[in-house]
């Protein structure tokens, strides 16, 4: 049984004014996101013993940016969300493909297009187009065809194919979110599950056979993972610091600026994938566990909009995205705490970078936009009745 349902429906037609659309915005919500963003600002100021133009500047531009890209995204009638929703699909695309051909490298990977003033990274893109294609995709058919194996190739097409341009990269952190928010939106909308059975058994069959494909770097962070101590000053001192840097913060923390292993560089990459710690550590478990109680929450909120939502599409697009969110925190999370290996993912709103902000902005701003015309209910072709 799908957990979406009523995907056929007609309504009047549906229009909003500019004032409409202000009033029924979801202003608890941004009230949330942006919290969760001046923890990050607060956090990397600390993270530069108190500088202010190191990172929490800059972050404080894209913050300013971003918001202006969910403010965007939440006036657009949802309607041509889902019309364009396969060409921001396609041109997520090719900015992957570019990538392969002229990408800019950094850190050993190449994951980066070089605009000039910015480097735009088309994976993080690529987390909200295929949320946007798949709930097209689905809004469209029926429970039938998505049962059917014809009905099901598209979508995993979809999903296969970038993933596949994302781990050439190499980026394995973001091909598993992307494989994974995909798996999770297949269950909703009502694949059955010994197709996830039989997909699983594959999976682990063929384990041998993948681990001759990653890279030297990915192994040893499997095998790190699975025994951090056997390499402590080496693979395993990422792990071995961040778990020392946790626990010292104890219950409630040493202290805003006031951090140890911070200062003296034992945290590494602090101020991106690692800053979780350094929060654990100034603001202690207590603190740490508001942070998460916070994602919880903007997580909570965003399968609310899609149950609330009238529209399947809409559905869809609300509850994926913040599927999305949850393996970010999930992920990062679960890595810095060692229950994860190390993949590279970021704790999203906190961590420093200007990419990924900007898609998760603009990703709540698609969740806005699905609150602001929860009334609308788009027929499967599109189209609204005008009656």
């Amino acid at each position: 049984m799908p957990f979406f349902k009523d995907r056929n429906c007609y309504l009047k037609n549906y229009n909003l004014s500019l004032t409409d659309k202000i009033k029924g915005f979801n202003y608890k919500l941004l009230f949330l996101v942006c919290l969760a963003v001046f923890i990050s600002i607060g956090t990397l100021y600390s993270a530069a013993n108190g500088e202010w133009h190191r990172w929490a500047d800059k972050q404080f531009i894209r913050f300013l940016l971003s918001l202006g890209a969910l403010v965007f995204a939440s006036m657009i009638n949802l309607r041509l969300w889902m019309k364009y929703a396969y060409v921001i699909y396609g041109g997520s695309f090719l900015l992957l493909i570019g990538v392969m051909v002229f990408g800019h490298v950094g850190m050993g990977a190449q994951r980066w297009l070089n605009l000039g003033f910015m480097n735009l990274q088309p994976s993080e893109l690529m987390k909200i187009a295929l949320v946007l294609a798949l709930a097209r995709y689905f809004h469209g058919t029926t429970l039938s065809e998505i049962r059917s194996i014809r009905g099901i190739i598209p979508p995993v097409l979809m999903m296969v194919c970038p993933v596949a341009l994302i781990l050439e990269q190499p980026d394995l952190g973001t091909g598993l979110m992307l494989v994974f928010c995909s798996a999770a939106i297949f269950f909703l909308v009502g694949v059955q599950i010994w197709k996830f059975a039989l997909v699983g058994l594959a999976g682990v069959v063929s384990v041998p056979i993948l681990w001759t494909f990653l890279h030297d770097y990915q192994k040893k962070r499997v095998l790190t993972f699975l025994n951090p101590e056997n390499d402590p000053l080496g693979s395993g001192y990422h792990i071995m610091q961040s778990k020392i840097t946790l626990g010292s913060g104890g219950l409630f923390g040493k202290g805003f600026i006031q951090s140890t292993q911070s200062r003296l560089e034992f945290i590494p990459e602090k101020q991106t994938d690692f800053i979780f710690t350094l929060i654990a550590e100034e603001f202690g478990f207590l603190g740490a566990t508001a942070l998460i109680l916070l994602f919880f929450i903007i997580i909570l909120y965003c399968f609310y909009v899609g149950m609330i939502s009238n529209n399947y599409f809409g559905k869809i697009l609300a509850t994926g995205l913040g599927i999305n969110f949850a393996l970010y925190v999930f992920i990062n999370i679960g890595m810095v705490t060692g229950l994860l290996p190390v993949v590279g993912v970021p704790l999203p709103l906190v961590s420093y970078g200007g990419t990924a902000m900007l898609t998760l902005f603009f990703g709540f701003g698609l969740v806005q936009s699905v609150y602001i015309n929860k009334e609308m209910v788009i027929g499967r072709n599109g189209s609204i009745d005008d009656e």
